[in-house]
């Protein structure tokens, strides 16, 4: 039992002893459940997603827990099946397992867009399922935990329930439909009580059913609700551990110095006045850098900066403008990825009515979590346990399998709270890095934990991207549109550091701009894919973030050149009704078209993203120390809402999220070295900065959605479409507050 323990992310204390695991697995020949391993006498673990004990009911959790609220969602669905209330059951992550591998992550990948529900796209969709299932990757992120879990962990809650009226219609001798359930109990026609604790050595000897039904939705108590979150009470009270707040017998610290050309390595150092300081214990040479060894961090720290280091120059363009036009270059046909769009025909199109154009562009981003890249490790007697936040788990086996060549069975993974995610932590150096130092420090609890500054020079960073595009006007309308999109390739430069080849073009780079359902005759969209520079990764929204600033832009450029009202000229192009929808409830929320205040002005914008129409009118006010941002008013449809007060709040983050982007977010090279080193130079949105923020769920799209992402898109263009109702200037570039200040 204490492997199995060992082998769990708690999210709290739990106690499984003596119990049964009870759940639903749906594939024909599933993963093999990680719960069925060294287990006690008397201890069933039917499927990966329900236990039930003397203790009573503990849900797994699959996802990781990084301030989204994903593990109240997922508890939620199997207690409102299960008849348990929040507060009756424990919730845990899930083990590393290919059991919990993300079956929806790969659907954004298809070539239909998500508006388009025909038997085709839902096919295509459906066999995106395999290919996810073969690389058996346990990951958050792509806003698809949701979507992923919908189904399955609310028929692990139903199987559950089914097999514990069995066990009690066994224990009382009476007919099983005689029997229901009520807040974790099985009760009698003569109202007897028997708590689900104490059927759990019975429902061991009994096999739940493959397909349970269902709760319609008319029979919920705990889904469509705004639900307290389970890890709530430990956030506010500082009981919840995150990797930072791990401390363990006996342990070390390190921390580490990395080549500030990124990806390259050392020609020589000199750590002979580290070593002699207080506390050092070990200065260990990394692939592309250090790590320092000693009694607490701090110590770690000074003595990396004592460290005199050759570096080796980059591979990569050593400015920030020599990189800028490696993107200008990758306009050439040579360098096409994906013409993702081409309805009609655009180049008869553009010879028709008046034509505009323009070029867009956006920086490089960090993702600067909160808590900096931080695991700990402890490597004895042939056992290895990792405990990190982290994203993808199953990585974190496949990883320590390859560096210390150890069976997966001795190789054990506690994901903790995340301080932040965004992309980041699904990653792997910090967590390759802390692996090393533990081998190297055998028997000796080690914690691995970033600087700041190494966190913001050493990131996978959202690529810089450039747009192109051409548009002719006919009649007050868009005729024909030419969209170029220029970047580097973020699945090229991820999955390649997980050994994996990603085939065919590279969805991200055309992401949220080829899928928009605006109806215009003559419509191309076409993707380059630039050559690499520097190291890329998944930013939260991926290539939604830039795209969605690109695209909205422009056409919010065509309306004003064709004389049309910005909002009403989506409507008027607008396929797809539930986008229809999101547009007019964030318009009528903003007062959109309403009277505004001598220096005041309104912007709108729209973007499909994962799956989610998300529309936001941003209202702005010029003031004598510049622009304020007022309020943001948004609207979304996530088919179905299980939780809206966390909805609302993720919706709320993306946008807050989003604008420090807009506003201050850039990544700037010289001389090969990242500029940008900490918060004072990287600068979030600070709380008096940021704008009342209003949401508005819908419900009427045709599949549930996750939300972690798409309130981000539009939160940029709505921005720049304010600055320019306001001051006239059409700003193409992020950021803003180059050519605008804001308050």
């Amino acid at each position: 039992m204490g492997k199995i323990l060992r082998r769990t992310f708690l999210l709290g204390s739990a106690a499984i002893v003596g119990g049964v695991a009870i759940g639903y697995w749906q594939v024909t020949k599933p993963h093999e459940n990680p719960l069925k391993k060294d287990l006690q006498e008397g201890q069933a673990a039917l499927t990966p997603y329900v236990l039930v004990d003397a203790q009573g009911v503990t849900i797994i959790a699959p996802r990781a827990e990084m301030g989204q609220g994903v593990v109240t969602t997922l508890a939620a669905l199997v207690a409102e099946e299960l008849d348990v209330t929040l507060e009756e059951v424990n919730v845990i992550h899930g083990p590393a397992s290919k059991a919990y591998f993300n079956a929806a992550l790969l659907e954004e990948g298809t070539d239909y867009p998500a508006t388009d529900h025909s038997k085709k796209a839902e096919r295509a969709r459906a066999l995106t399922y395999w290919p996810a299932k073969l690389l058996g990757l346990q990951a958050t992120g792509g806003s698809s935990s949701i979507p992923d879990a919908y189904v399955k962990m609310r028929k692990a809650g139903a199987a559950a329930r089914l097999v514990l009226i069995d066990a009690a219609a066994k224990k009382l001798g009476v007919n099983a439909k005689d029997l229901k359930t009520e807040n974790g109990a099985v009760i009698a026609p003569d109202g007897t009580r028997i708590a689900y604790s104490q059927l759990a050595s019975a429902a061991a000897k009994i096999d739940p059913p493959k397909d349970p039904a269902l709760k319609p939705k008319s029979e919920w108590k705990l889904l469509g609700k705004s639900l307290p979150r389970v890890d709530m009470v430990a956030k506010s009270t500082g009981k919840a551990q995150f990797a930072i707040d791990v401390r363990l017998p006996d342990m070390l610290y390190a921390t580490v110095k990395m080549n500030p050309h990124l990806e390259a390595g050392i020609k020589s150092f000199d750590a002979s006045a580290a070593e002699k300081m207080p506390g050092v214990k070990k200065i260990l040479p990394l692939d592309t850098g250090f790590a320092v060894v000693a009694g607490n961090t701090w110590q770690a720290f000074k003595a990396a900066d004592a460290i005199e280091v050759e570096w080796e120059a980059p591979n990569y363009p050593l400015t920030t403008g020599a990189q800028d036009e490696v993107l200008d270059n990758a306009f050439r046909p040579e360098y096409i990825d994906d013409h993702a769009r081409n309805d009609g025909n655009v180049e008869e199109g553009l010879k028709t009515g008046d034509v505009i154009g323009g070029e867009y562009s956006v920086p490089y981003l960090a993702h600067a979590t909160m808590e900096p890249m931080t695991a700990a490790a402890l490597l004895k007697d042939g056992r290895l346990e990792i405990w990190a936040g982290n994203q993808v788990p199953t990585q974190i086996i496949k990883e320590a399998v390859m560096l210390t060549g150890l069976s997966e069975d001795d190789i054990y993974v506690n994901t903790l709270y995340l301080g932040g995610g965004f992309g980041r932590r699904a990653e792997m150096d910090f967590i390759k890095q802390t692996i090393k130092v533990a081998q190297a420090m055998e028997g000796t609890p080690i914690k691995l934990a970033w600087s700041r500054e190494e966190d913001i020079t050493h990131d996978y960073y959202r690529p810089s991207a450039k747009a192109r595009f051409k548009a002719s006007i006919v009649d007050g309308a868009p005729h024909a549109i030419d969209l170029h999109l220029s970047t580097t390739s973020v699945l090229d430069s991820q999955f390649g550091r997980i050994d994996l080849n990603m085939p065919g073009p590279d969805a991200t780079i055309v992401q949220s701009a080829w899928d928009q359902p605006y109806g215009v005759e003559n419509y191309s969209v076409t993707g380059y894919k630039a050559p690499m520079m520097l190291p890329v990764g998944s930013w939260r929204s991926v290539g939604a973030s830039q795209n969605a600033f690109f695209h909205e832009c422009m056409l919010d450029e065509i309306a004003h050149a064709a004389g049309a009202d910005p909002l009403q000229m989506r409507l008027d192009l607008m396929t797809h009704e539930p986008s229809r929808n999101v547009l007019k409830a964030a318009a009528k929320l903003g007062g959109w078209g309403t009277p505004l205040a001598e220096g005041r002005a309104r912007g709108i914008a729209y973007n499909l993203s994962f799956g989610v129409p998300t529309a936001e009118v941003i209202e702005i006010e010029q003031t004598a120390q510049g622009i304020k941002i007022v309020k943001v008013s948004a609207a979304v449809d996530v088919g179905v809402a299980l939780d809206p007060r966390n909805v609302e709040a993720q919706v709320q983050s993306a946008i807050v999220y989003g604008l420090s982007a807009a506003v201050n977010g850039e990544i700037t090279v010289e001389d090969g070295k990242v500029q940008q080193s900490n918060f004072h130079d990287y600068e979030p949105m600070r709380m008096y900065q940021c704008p009342e923020i209003e949401v508005a769920i819908l419900e009427g799209g045709k599949k549930i959605r996750g939300i972690g992402e798409p309130g981000l898109p539009p939160a940029a263009p709505a921005l720049a479409n304010a600055v320019f109702s306001l001051t006239g200037e059409r700003i193409r570039a992020l950021p803003l507050k180059h050519a605008v200040q804001f308050v």
